[in-house]
């Protein structure tokens, strides 16, 4: 049981659950392909469900967001001591979920020769490319994600194992209202994992990382995550 541990574990959770949605949407053969956005949505709010679960028995705090834990500890709502530990769990979880949910889908990337959609199942894009406003997309829903989440910490419930539930139905929210310009990263780790594993894993028929735009999903978060922090602590 440990900080570090918590948010590993947490976080691989997270991308294994929310990348397999992906894969099983977008990959060719599989029994989801083209089943569409709301079942990619649904299947990440359970993953962050169950991440954020995970995460809180096994000794983390469920955040499994870099945006969240640097906009915590800027506020002192967070131990800074902890930031360095809780970020790499998070990024090393992420990476690992990553190439767990390729292992789990290997002959259907062999079958996808789409070089665009193997890499979405690792990692966000923009539907419309424009860094200014893909940016603002990532703030904003950042924004919205941990504001909601202190709120909903504020009026914390006594639901036990559903204490997770909110925060899932939050990012549920998110992904349906908000996801559609940038596919809705909200979290540094989880995009910066995965597309480093996409890197560096031997995906037959890969295309590149699509590094030029990775700095907006992990940049944008912050940014949101600051934002929300400061606003809640004002308020």
């Amino acid at each position: 049981m440990s900080p570090f541990l918590g948010e590993f574990i947490g976080t691989a959770l997270l991308i294994i659950m929310g990348a397999g949605v992906v894969a099983n949407v977008v990959l060719s053969k599989t029994k989801g392909q083209n089943s569409g956005w709301i079942v990619i949505t649904f299947g990440w709010s359970m993953a962050v469900f169950l991440g954020v679960y995970a995460s809180n028995k096994l000794g983390g705090s469920g955040h499994l967001n870099p945006a969240v834990t640097i906009g915590l500890a800027a506020f002192g709502d967070f131990d800074p001591s902890l930031v360095g530990t809780y970020i790499a769990a998070q990024l090393t979880g992420a990476f690992t979920g990553a190439v767990i949910a390729w292992i789990a889908y290997k002959l259907h990337f062999d079958e996808t020769t789409d070089k665009g959609l193997k890499l979405a199942v690792f990692s966000t894009g923009p539907a419309i490319r424009n860094p200014l406003y893909n940016l603002a997309t990532e703030i904003v829903g950042t924004f919205v994600l941990l504001f909601g989440a202190l709120n909903i910490s504020k009026s914390a419930s006594t639901m036990g194992a559903l204490d997770a539930l909110p925060v899932a139905l939050l990012v549920l929210g998110i992904g349906l209202s908000l996801g559609g310009p940038t596919g809705y990263a909200i979290n540094p780790a989880r995009d910066l994992g995965p597309r480093i594993a996409h890197f560096v894993l031997p995906i037959k028929g890969k295309g590149n990382s699509d590094w030029s735009y990775a700095w907006i999903p992990v940049v944008g978060p912050v940014i949101g995550g600051l934002l929300a922090a400061a606003l809640f602590r004002l308020l």
